[in-house]
């Protein structure tokens, strides 16, 4: 059949360190695929289309002997802006570097002469105004959108690196039925799976996909920009999707269906019983913290709103934290924005340069930045 259903025929089972990821193997039963899928950095089951879009990039391993037990490969944590120490007081603006750029074209800046890095902060500092009101300042709220959008680079560059095998009459967008054939294979109607043993599983497979394909399309015509596309790929990141992440997470755990999870169920997506073995240590910790950090209003199971604040927990606004850095230190005149020349005016402090170490020039065009 087509080309995404034989990939996920032949199965696979990937993981790297805490990063795990199943394409699935037609004999698995549906448990058993909620089972592996625990590992995976996301706190549901990903869509099959992101799996294959895995393999297709060489993602490989086996699982790490010290990934930890205590899942947290269901809990999505933001990443750090940067792992530099934020130590503005000593010259080192490495961390504001990589936050306002990111890590890889920080790296690509540090290999500039200080005039080719500021005249390419100009260019940047015209588009974070153009992408904004446009006033000819630049705003904390234009910054804080400039740096999250900077974190998310490495998101839309694996969506865009997919996009032409998904977007086949290449019109600019991605449906539903592109999609769906793309990564499950072409059937007449009515003829869905009939050639694979565990049909049923992937049919639930394909709804579920489905469903979470609507949410993403938020106008409801079917066909996915690059945006709702991310969305579907990536729902942790886009708030509108949260619902979504929640319904799948109790759909893996819940298997009762009674819509909650109950505390078995919890241990049971982290540990497996041997014949005879005794409970370890650590799961009893995760009992503990199952009643005293999991279940908020002590009921004894946790509720989709007990599962959102679990897997996509309040997290601090770094890119604002960052933005607000930023401004506090460029802002000379203290009108609360920032002009162009008063960026340019600190620019060591956003990009930076090696003078002494000139290396090969950026091959990334301006507009990618």
């Amino acid at each position: 059949r087509g080309v995404g259903l034989c990939a996920a025929r032949g199965g696979a089972w990937l993981e790297s360190g805490r990063i795990g990821h199943i394409c699935g193997n037609a004999e698995r039963s549906v448990e058993s695929r909620a089972k592996l899928d625990n590992r995976g950095p996301m706190m549901w089951r990903p869509s099959l289309l992101l799996l294959l879009l895995l393999l297709r990039h060489g993602a490989q391993g086996k699982p790490s002997p010290d990934a930890g037990p205590h899942g947290q490969g269901r809990v999505h944590q933001a990443a750090p802006l940067s792992d530099a120490p934020h130590d503005d007081a000593h010259g080192n603006f490495q961390y504001d570097h990589e936050a306002f750029l990111g890590r890889e074209v920080a790296k690509e800046f540090d290999q500039l002469t200080p005039e080719e890095s500021q005249a390419r902060l100009g260019r940047i500092v015209d588009r974070m105004d153009r992408a904004g009101d446009g006033d000819g300042w630049v705003s904390l709220a234009e910054l804080r959108a400039w740096i999250a959008h900077t974190q998310q680079r490495h998101i839309r560059d694996s969506v865009s690196a997919a996009w032409d095998t998904y977007d086949t009459d290449r019109d600019g967008r991605v449906g539903w039925e592109e999609l769906r054939n793309a990564t499950y294979g072409h059937y007449a109607p009515g003829e869905e799976f009939h050639d694979v043993e565990d049909a049923e599983t992937y049919k639930k497979m394909l709804a579920r996909d489905e469903r979470r394909f609507r949410v993403a399309d938020q106008d409801g015509d079917s066909m996915a920009t690059r945006e709702e596309l991310t969305a579907f790929l990536h729902p942790e990141e886009f708030p509108h999707m949260r619902d979504i992440v929640i319904a799948e997470t109790l759909e893996d755990l819940d298997r009762n269906k009674d819509g909650y999870v109950q505390v078995e169920e919890y241990i049971a997506d982290l540990y497996s019983a041997e014949p005879g073995e005794e409970e370890p240590a650590w799961v009893q910790t995760e009992r503990q913290q199952f009643r005293d950090f999991r279940d908020l209003n002590k009921d004894g199971h946790l509720d989709g709103s007990e599962v959102g604040h679990w897997v996509l927990p309040p997290a601090q606004d770094q890119p604002l934290v960052e933005a607000n850095h930023l401004l506090h230190e460029s802002d000379t005149d203290k009108d609360g924005r920032l002009s162009k020349a008063e960026i340019l005016g600190n620019w060591n402090m956003f990009v930076g340069s090696q003078a002494t170490n000139y290396g090969e020039d950026l091959t990334r065009h301006h507009d990618e930045l």
